[in-house]
């Protein structure tokens, strides 16, 4: 389906303010559209796809920063201009500086209230901020923050002064893998699969205009089998007698309006609607509005699809993962979501849709977002291309010294043993990433843990987020430290792909390979270090590298019909020091011919695993 242009790119708007100066940091590849980012208008896509809202700016681009010892008071003088929103060890900051523990990390922005914003509510919004965020408007504290990858907003409204400037100072704290918090891959030294560290600002910073009463959240859930989708809206200083309105839109076109009470979720009978898969990605677009007395007082615009993910088991007891009570089998490539200029902010929103299209255009049709989680506009992209998604929980609270991974599910499994403030830190982040991308129909799984990577009461947490959730399926434990929890048993195996008999985990659960592959091959100046590249398994050039990975489908095609639901490929790109990318960390060279490897994933579309 065809939905709004608006929907799909977003409203263009921003404060296009000179970059001073501004340049890339340091020497590493970078990709093309780094290197043809226009400083003055980075990122200038409305960033919330699912509550558009017009009456908005973008604050993102030239600010003013100082790095601090942790125990200084906010800065008098700033240290120079830093490129918002990207992180301020990337090359596209325009500062390229490490920051630590036991720094702090300062913003300043000056910024003017547009006139049509004028007698409302201001709402200040930052996609992101890894980790501590403490926010002043004019001065005056107005949120502190604590969370590297969900979005988060304060209403400044009270704290605006008169006349056309006004200041954002932003605080900033990471201890990174220092401390407890979720980090994904970030290290301090980093080597292997573990990447540059991450601090600050590295998502879209705006404002935008409401009224005193709006609507805060608002999440969909369908249900295929009832023709129905329920809405689930929260507002801000409601009513008694106001009423909620949705009207729906088919290609442009109304085909349900319907008013409800402000007080509780909402449920809408929708016949013969069109459902959601990577074949056919239909989306319907709604405005969901306040009244009040006959009048708008708010209203956003958003959309939903019609999809189900669910289990299923076959006349061998063996269980399997269905879409729209189908089985689908769901391959796709693990994704760290990496840039080598932008680390974890792609340099464009074009960039961004780039590794979606073309992990389309090579026949996969899922993509396991590896403990990490990327703006809400990626989850869109997902959804309007029909992309499987599995998101997984940043992790965090790594020691692996002590902690251990168990994949033999003979052993008892061992969690490990956080502190309370450490279990706390984590309970509300998962919370948080739920809360921020359950409207994203793209999203079937969620993984809580990876590889015992901080793992701690699995079955509790796994537990809470099937209850949380219920919409999703649920992968307690990717790569080991195997409950009887969760809908999944997840193993990883490199380089070749494997399964272990349903009846080894039993049966209660699907089987999937969570990771596999990891083949290596570097490309000449497409490398982010001359030296200590590697992958899983090494080759000369693409033809011995592609050779490898068809013997690994024709592997795979075996296993389906032994009871493999799905299998995850590593990975879409190089990722610094690791070469066993589909393309080259700069996006500059597709290491597999497209077409060629698209026939052969197609080949496991076809193979008929379930058996009823």
């Amino acid at each position: 389906m065809k939905t709004s242009f608006l929907l799909f790119l977003g409203f263009f708007a921003f404060v296009a303010l000179p970059a001073q100066d501004w340049k890339i940091a340091g020497n590493s590849i970078r990709t093309t559209w780094g290197e043809q980012l226009k400083p003055d208008l980075p990122l200038p896509e409305y960033p919330r796809p699912q509550m558009i809202r017009e009456n908005w700016l973008n604050l993102n681009g030239s600010w003013e920063y100082a790095l601090r010892y942790k125990d200084e008071k906010k800065p008098d003088v700033y240290t120079g201009k830093i490129l918002v929103p990207f992180a301020i060890e990337s090359a596209l900051s325009g500062v390229g500086k490490s920051v630590g523990e036991n720094n702090n990390l300062w913003y300043r922005k000056k910024f003017s209230v547009p006139a049509s914003m004028k007698g409302k509510n201001i709402l200040l919004h930052f996609g992101a901020v890894d980790w501590e965020a403490e926010v002043f408007v004019n001065g005056k504290p107005a949120i502190l923050h604590r969370g590297g990858y969900d979005p988060f907003f304060v209403d400044i409204t009270p704290l605006l002064v008169k006349g056309n400037e006004q200041e954002i100072v932003v605080r900033v704290w990471d201890p990174s893998d220092m401390g407890p918090q979720p980090i994904g891959k970030q290290k301090e030294k980093p080597s292997g699969i573990w990447y540059t560290p991450v601090t600050g600002i590295w998502q879209t910073v705006w404002i935008e205009a409401v009224a005193p009463t709006y609507i805060q959240t608002v999440y969909s859930v369908p249900d295929i089998d009832q023709s129905s989708v329920k809405f689930f809206p929260k507002l801000q200083n409601a009513n008694p007698d106001d009423q909620l309105q949705i009207t729906i839109f088919d290609k442009g076109k109304k085909i349900h309006e319907n008013s409800f009470r402000n007080d509780a979720s909402f449920n809408i009978i929708l016949e013969n609607l069109q459902l959601w898969s990577p074949e056919t990605p239909v989306l319907y677009d709604y405005t969901l509005s306040i009244l009040r007395n006959g009048k708008v007082v708010d209203n956003v615009k958003g959309y939903f699809a019609m999809r189900k993910i669910s289990l299923k088991k076959d006349e061998r007891g063996i269980q399997w993962i269905m879409l729209n009570n189908k089985f689908v089998f769901q391959y796709g490539p693990l994704d760290q979501g990496w840039w080598p200029d932008g680390l974890y902010t792609a340099p464009t929103d074009e960039a961004l849709l780039f590794d979606i299209v073309k992990t389309k255009e090579m026949g996969f049709n899922m993509i396991r977002k590896h403990t990490k989680v990327e703006p809400s506009r990626w989850y869109r992209h997902c959804d309007s291309l029909g992309i499987l998604v599995w998101q997984d929980m940043p992790s965090g609270d790594m020691n692996f010294s002590t902690d251990k991974w168990i994949q033999n599910p003979g052993l008892e499994p061992i969690d490990k043993v956080r502190t309370p403030a450490s279990e706390e830190i984590y309970r509300r982040e998962l919370k948080a990433m739920i809360d921020a991308f359950r409207m994203f129909p793209c999203i079937v799984i969620w993984v809580p843990f990876n590889e015992a990577w901080g793992q701690f009461k699995t079955v509790e947490i796994t537990e809470w987020t099937k209850a949380y959730d219920p919409s999703r399926l649920v992968n307690s434990s990717s790569g080991g430290n195997f409950h009887a929890t969760g809908d999944l048993h997840d193993l990883h195996n490199y380089p070749d792909p494997i399964i272990h008999r349903p009846e080894v985990f039993g049966l209660e659960r699907a089987v999937v390979l969570g990771e596999f592959g990891g083949l290596g091959l570097p490309i000449e100046q497409h490398t982010w270090t001359d030296k200590a590249n590697w992958g899983y398994q090494s080759f000369q050039n693409k033809q011995e590298l592609f050779n490898r990975y068809q013997s690994m489908i024709e592997k795979i095609q075996t296993l389906i019909p032994k009871g493999m639901s799905a299998a995850v490929y590593t990975q879409t790109t190089d990722v610094e020091s690791e070469v066993n990318g589909l393309m080259t960390y700069d996006r500059k060279i597709m290491k597999f011919d497209i077409e060629a490897i698209r026939k052969l994933n197609q080949k496991l579309y076809t193979v008929q695993g379930i058996k009823q």
